[in-house]
């Protein structure tokens, strides 16, 4: 993994003795917050008096705050994002078809949920503001659907994000399993790989594409709680346990099918809060970094 040069600070000459103004990035990035704030000078030299009464200098510096715009946040994935950005105190907003979860939680009244199409989306409501894009789009189907949703859709969404100005761009992909070349060529692999290459090529030096196994954890369908950490979360902790015995079987073909590890949904949420917060996280994450990323966070 190579290192991200982070966004220079760019200063502006003092306009006067009272004002400064000090952005942290170009101006041609999305808008941040203004705070301003008192700062009282006092100096006091050999036979000169301090004077208590020194007038206060107003500085007006650039503030920044992170704001997420999560494709496909009431989904599984989507929603453990939402849900561990609000807990670091991320502005969030969800961009999905179906709009608002009706499931409940607190966290959920703090998540600006926009209901709508990526391929149809008024992205100049959508991305104004935000420092990132995280796409946790995809899905299984007929050949072209799987070429549109995993593929085309996240293709959209790059193009919009890098036109509006959006310096960062996270992807949620899938693990590179050695299957047979038949497999891989289907249009869910050949969709999530055409997604990668537009971040990576489009985001260089800040395009993240996060590539977990299986994900567990508890997933709502249609009103009802599948239970998924039941499964994900033993599988885990045995490969983990018996990584040194299956480490030689791994060259076998689609044996990754069975010795992948796991990945759980929390871990995956908080690799993705790394990325946001962290201007030297980019590339291409396997399992194992995204685990790692995760523990940054959680710590």
């Amino acid at each position: 993994m190579t290192s991200l040069r982070a966004f220079p600070a760019v200063t502006a000459p003092l306009s006067s003795l009272t004002t400064a103004s000090f952005p942290t990035r170009p101006n041609s990035l999305p808008q941040n917050r203004l705070c301003k704030f008192g700062v009282k000078c006092r100096y006091a030299e050999a036979g000169i008096k301090d004077d208590s009464r020194s007038p206060t200098i107003d500085v007006v510096a650039d503030v920044k705050s992170e704001k997420v715009v999560v494709l496909g946040g009431s989904g599984f994935v989507g929603s453990a994002i939402c849900k561990a950005a609000v807990s670091k105190g991320i502005e969030v907003i969800s961009l999905s078809r179906s709009g608002r979860p009706t499931y409940p939680g607190s966290w959920v009244n703090q998540v600006n949920w926009i209901s709508g199409d990526v391929f149809y989306a008024n992205w100049d409501e959508v991305l104004v503001g935000a420092t990132a894009v995280v796409s946790t789009l995809g899905g299984f189907g007929s050949e072209e659907q799987m070429k549109r949703i995993n593929g085309e859709a996240n293709v959209t969404a790059v193009n919009a994000a890098k036109d509006f100005g959006i310096p960062k761009f996270i992807l949620i992909s899938v693990h590179d399993y050695n299957l047979p070349s038949f497999l891989l060529s289907s249009g869910y692999f050949t969709g999530k790989r055409k997604a990668e290459s537009e971040v990576l090529s489009k985001y260089p030096n800040s395009g993240v594409v996060l590539r977990p196994a299986f994900i567990y954890g508890k997933r709502r369908v249609d009103g009802f709680e599948l239970p998924l950490d039941l499964v994900g979360e033993p599988l885990e902790r045995i490969l983990s346990a018996t990584e040194n015995l299956t480490k030689p079987l791994s060259s076998l073909p689609a044996s990754d099918l069975l010795l992948a590890p796991p990945v759980s949904v929390d871990d995956v949420a908080y690799a993705v809060i790394n990325a946001v917060k962290d201007d030297d996280f980019f590339g291409i994450f396997t399992i194992e970094q995204i685990k790692e990323a995760a523990a940054k966070v959680k710590a």
